[in-house]
């Protein structure tokens, strides 16, 4: 009798701990679908959006400043803001959130 109930503890214990691995693996795996991959594709389409930037694109840059690519030499884009008026800002200030938003207002 003493011995059926050390199996009968045993064997709850090891559900108990099976059951919490579970919980943790289903965890990670809802972090991995809904903050870790949708952070990746958005990284990934950042990475596209700047590598395939052309000459004559209306672009927004991070700091909000609306213009059209007027030349891309390597890592420097400059922007034309209006007529004679350019800068030159790094790839990586171009915002593809705030150039998305902008070809869908038109």
């Amino acid at each position: 009798m003493h011995n059926s109930l050390l199996l009968q503890i045993d064997s709850a214990m090891g559900s108990g701990i099976m059951g919490q691995v579970f919980l943790f693996g289903s965890i990670i795996l809802i972090m991995y679908f809904f903050m870790i991959r949708p952070q990746q594709k958005k990284q990934k389409d950042t990475a596209k959006f700047i590598s395939d930037i052309k000459k004559g694109e209306q672009v927004v840059t991070v700091g909000g400043i609306h213009g059209k690519v007027y030349s891309v030499e390597g890592d420097i884009v400059t922007i034309d803001l209006d007529k004679g008026v350019k800068i030159r800002v790094e790839k990586s200030a171009l915002s593809l959130d705030y150039t998305k938003k902008l070809s869908t207002e038109k």
